[in-house]
C-alpha cells in the first residue's frame, strides 16, 4: 500500500511540473509575437499650419493675396515678416494665418493714423435734390453741372402742365347732357394725380463713412445685392460695354490685373489703412499699380470678363472683410 501511495505522489508531481512548463512556455510566446516597433503606429504627422499657405505667382501682390483670402494685408505682412512697401517674389511661400494659429487681427489702428479724406466741392445740383437726372447723362461725371443744375421747378412744372392739360381741354368743351346719365361739371372733377418725382443722386454726390468720402463707381441699375455668404461678395451694377468705371474714393491702385479667378479684369484701390475697394469684370483697365487716383476718376471700362453680362462687380473691404457697399455709398 505504501508503494501505491508513492506512485500516486510521483504521478501528481509529474503532472504539476508539466502544467508549470506549459504555462511558462505560453508567456514566452506572447512576448515574442508582439511586433517590434509596434508603438510607432501611434505617431501622427505634425499638423499643417492653420489656414494653410500660398505660393506667390507672377502678377500677385500682397494686397491681391490678402483680398483673395479675406485677410487684412497688414496681418498677412506681419505673419510673414514683410515690411512696407510689401515686396514679394514669384515662388515665395506665404503663411495665411498667425504662427500660433490664433485667430483675430494682430494690428492696432489708431484714429490719428487714418488719412484725412480729400473733400471736393459739391456740384451746384446738390441744392436741388429733387431734380431728376437725364437718363443719358452719367450720374457721377464732374462735367455735368449744366445738366444737373436745371431748376427743379422747370421739370416739375412741365410734368404738371402735361398732366393737367386734359383737364384744361375739358373745360373748353361743351357738355351735352345724355338722358339717364348724370354729368359732372369740370369744376367738380378731382385734381389730377401728378406722379412723384424721386430724388436723383446729384452728380458727384458723396457720403462720408469710415474716414472716406464715397461715391458711386458707375451709372446703371443696381442688380445683385450684397450677401455675406457669397463666394464673391459685393454688388453688381448693370450697364453696357465701355461704360466708365470710376474710383469710388481717393486712393492708390494696389492691384491691376486678371489673376483672381471669378473677377476678370480687376482693379483694387487702397483708400486708407482700413478700406479697400475692388472693381471687377472690366473690359479694359486704365490704371497701373502704384498710381494715385482721385474720386470720380475713370479707372476702367465696363465689360463682361469673368461674367455672363456687362456689369461692374463692386466690393468694399474693411480690415480685409467684405462689407455691404450700400452702407457706405450715397443713397440712390
Amino acid at each position: 500500500m505504501l508503494a501505491n501511495m508513492n506512485g500516486l505522489i510521483r504521478c501528481f508531481a509529474a503532472t504539476a511540473i508539466a502544467l508549470t512548463l506549459t504555462a511558462c512556455s505560453g508567456v514566452h510566446r506572447s512576448v515574442v509575437v508582439q511586433p517590434a516597433g509596434g508603438h510607432g503606429s501611434t505617431v501622427t504627422p505634425a499638423p499643417s499650419a492653420p489656414g494653410g499657405s500660398y505660393q506667390v505667382a507672377r502678377g500677385d501682390t500682397l494686397y491681391s493675396i490678402a483680398f483673395r483670402n479675406s485677410v487684412d494685408f497688414r496681418d498677412l505682412a506681419h505673419w510673414n515678416g514683410i515690411a512696407a512697401p510689401y515686396t514679394i517674389w514669384p515662388g515665395q511661400v506665404l503663411r495665411l494665418s498667425p504662427p500660433g494659429g490664433s485667430a483675430g487681427s494682430t494690428h492696432a489702428v489708431a484714429a490719428a493714423a487714418t488719412p484725412r479724406p480729400v473733400t471736393t466741392a459739391a456740384p451746384a445740383a446738390s441744392a436741388h435734390p429733387s431734380t431728376p437726372a437725364k437718363a443719358a447723362a452719367p450720374m457721377f461725371e464732374n462735367t455735368t453741372e449744366t445738366v444737373a443744375s436745371k431748376p427743379a421747378s422747370t421739370a416739375v412744372g412741365a410734368a404738371s402742365t402735361a398732366a393737367t392739360s386734359p383737364a384744361s381741354a375739358a373745360s373748353s368743351t361743351t357738355v351735352v347732357p345724355v338722358a339717364g346719365v348724370s354729368t359732372l361739371s369740370p369744376a367738380s372733377l378731382p385734381p389730377p394725380v401728378v406722379p412723384a418725382v424721386s430724388a436723383a443722386v446729384p452728380a458727384g454726390a458723396t457720403r462720408a463713412s469710415g474716414g472716406v468720402s464715397w461715391r458711386w463707381p458707375a451709372d446703371g441699375g443696381l442688380g445683385k445685392r450684397f450677401q455675406s455668404g457669397d463666394a464673391i461678395p459685393g454688388i453688381e451694377v448693370y450697364g453696357k460695354s465701355g461704360d466708365p468705371i470710376r474710383a469710388a474714393a481717393d486712393g492708390v491702385v494696389v492691384y491691376s490685373g486678371n489673376g483672381l479667378v471669378g473677377y476678370g479684369e480687376l482693379v483694387i484701390i487702397k483708400h486708407n489703412d482700413s478700406f479697400l475697394s475692388a472693381y471687377g469684370h472690366n473690359r479694359k483697365r486704365l490704371v497701373k499699380e502704384g498710381q494715385r487716383v482721385s474720386a470720380g476718376q475713370q479707372i476702367a471700362e465696363m465689360g463682361s470678363t469673368g461674367a455672363s453680362r456687362d456689369e461692374l462687380q463692386f466690393q468694399i473691404r474693411k480690415d480685409g472683410n467684405p462689407v455691404d457697399p450700400l452702407g457706405y455709398l450715397p443713397s440712390r
